[in-house]
């Protein structure tokens, strides 16, 4: 399929009548305010300019002897240097990988690996609460074959207490992995601190950076650490490289097996032009990194100030003194942030909880940060980019604003009606409609948001929605087919239970997951008046 665009950043994604394309043209018209660089940033024009000829005509294998070989040779050793560069360290000490899960990856089984060679038995390392997946699924895997591991608690901003950790080292410790700075919240760790403790016990230092490098300085020597992970995708690179920096002296177990690439430590042909779009990324990094942290900081603080003013029930999650300046988590007490993001047509966030049918996911930082569930569960990730403006700070605080307040209205209209949500329905009008949000994967397609395509003409398929379609049939019906739990989008009681109930007896067996374990495909024909 072909991408096609014509705006720098459109709001919502099509499929063409003739299913042979995919289209990133908005239904709006106007562009929507990406607020999600934490999430992913755009490839950089001077990084793709530059990986662009490692497409094309420099193609050379860096194992080759001859002169494309040598050609493509010199470039990934030129793109090492500008990743050592921006590290403070040596050329020598960086391995080129797919990007931020592999080099985690790489680095706590690799050490792992490196100590149950030493020592068959026992094994002790150390994380946080709030690390990313990619370190905390490698965490509880070691743990399950036969390591011990020690969580640390953090604080209400979400920091780790070193003396928390320094009560957890043991003789056995081989290995501490706390990240640089939290992805969600922003916090920003006092590695420095942690590493100085984990090195007096005898253990490395491992440390998730793929948030901050780019956004702060990230040195090596300054921080102590032992291992560093580096994204491309989080600092203006392509997705699927990433790098890690290896102190001198740490030789981890290989987790790829093969040829002697990345000085015996990583198998694999080199993805040159990736490498090369990385090398170039850092340098552009290293060089702006002052004024990129200020354009940072602006925006974020603008942001902040113009949503917490407007709504000051808002909470703002992380330390107030130490996150990442482009970084904004804010909770709505009593909102749930899969319908304020859904309700969002202009603005591009993160939410930092999921409500199902049986049970609210919350984020497992905000979690353990012990954030109240009334705000947790309303919680979204606002983080803005380098060329951020300010009137699109302007333009997606107005429409956060907005959907939030009209969602506050819904709760307040519901309580005065004497409606309340798995309870008694008072004596107000019934309106089944309004408790949709709260139906877990029901909230897929929104009343409000059927209505409106079924009065626009548009038709629905999966470049908008993962798990719904709208067919018109004609010039009074339309089909919606649906592969999840169809929300009755109806007011009726009975029409309401014949769905539900249709749902129910069509559902068949599938994998687990947070909808019970079946998958329901209902496909319902409502009449358009």
């Amino acid at each position: 399929m072909q991408l096609k665009t014509s705006r720098k950043y459109p709001a919502v994604a099509d499929l063409d009548t003739e299913g042979s394309a995919v289209t990133l043209d908005s239904m709006n018209t106007r562009e929507t305010v990406y607020l999600d660089y934490n999430a992913t940033t755009p490839v950089a024009a001077e990084v793709l300019e530059a990986m662009l000829p490692y497409l094309k005509g420099n193609f050379g294998n860096p194992s080759s002897s001859h002169a494309y070989g040598t050609a493509a040779k010199l470039a990934v050793e030129a793109a090492r240097a500008e990743v050592a560069a921006l590290l403070g360290c040596d050329a020598g000490e960086i391995v080129f990988t797919s990007g931020g899960t592999e080099s985690n990856n790489f680095a706590l089984r690799g050490v792992a690996g490196l100590y149950r060679k030493q020592h068959p038995t026992g094994g002790h390392l150390v994380t946080s609460a709030v690390e990313h997946p990619a370190v905390m699924e490698v965490c509880r895997h070691l743990e399950g074959n036969g390591f011990d591991l020690t969580v640390l608690p953090v604080d209400r901003y979400g920091v780790v207490d070193p003396d928390d950790l320094k009560g957890a080292l043991r003789k056995d410790t081989f290995l501490v992995s706390v990240m640089h700075a939290n992805n969600e919240v922003g916090t920003i760790q006092p590695v420095p601190e942690l590493a100085v403790l984990a090195g007096e016990a005898g253990a490395l230092f491992h440390t998730d950076a793929a948030q901050s490098v780019g956004k702060i300085p990230v040195d090596v020597t300054a921080l102590g650490v032992d291992l560093l992970t580096v994204a491309g995708h989080k600092l203006y690179a392509p997705k699927g490289v990433g790098a890690l920096y290896i102190r001198s002296g740490v030789v981890p177990e290989k987790l790829l097996y093969g040829a002697d690439h990345e000085q015996n430590l990583r198998a694999g042909t080199e993805n040159v032009a990736q490498i090369v779009a990385l090398g170039t990324a850092c340098r552009i990094a290293r060089e702006g990194l002052e004024n990129f942290a200020e354009r940072y900081r602006h925006s974020r603080d603008l942001l902040e100030e113009l949503v917490t003013t407007a709504v000051p029930q808002a909470r703002v999650n992380g330390d107030p003194g130490r996150r990442l300046p482009n970084t904004l988590s804010i909770s709505f007490p009593g909102v749930q942030a899969q319908t304020l993001v859904g309700r969002l047509s202009g603005v591009a966030v993160s939410a930092g909880a999921a409500c199902h049918a049986e049970h609210i996911d919350v984020s497992a930082v905000l979690q353990a940060m012990n954030v109240p569930l009334e705000f947790a569960m309303g919680t979204i990730r606002l983080s803005t980019g380098r060329e951020t403006t300010d009137e699109e700070i302007h333009r997606g605080a107005e429409e956060i604003v907005s959907v939030v307040r009209r969602l506050f209205a819904a709760e307040r209209e519901g309580e005065a009606e004497g409606e309340e949500p798995g309870g008694d329905i008072g004596s107000g009008t019934v309106r089944l409609t309004r408790f949709t949000h709260g139906l877990g994967c029901a909230c897929k397609m929104a009343p409000d948001r059927l209505e409106a395509l079924l009065h626009s003409g548009v038709l629905t398929g999966p470049g908008q929605l993962d798990d719904a379609a709208v067919y018109r049939l004609d010039d009074r019906h339309v089909l919606v087919q649906s592969v999840d739990f169809f929300t009755p989008v109806v007011d009726d009681p009975r029409d309401f239970g014949a769905v539900a109930a249709a749902n129910d007896r069509m559902g068949f067996p599938a994998g687990p997951g947070p909808c019970g374990g079946a998958i329901r495909p209902v496909a319902g024909r409502i009449a358009i008046r």
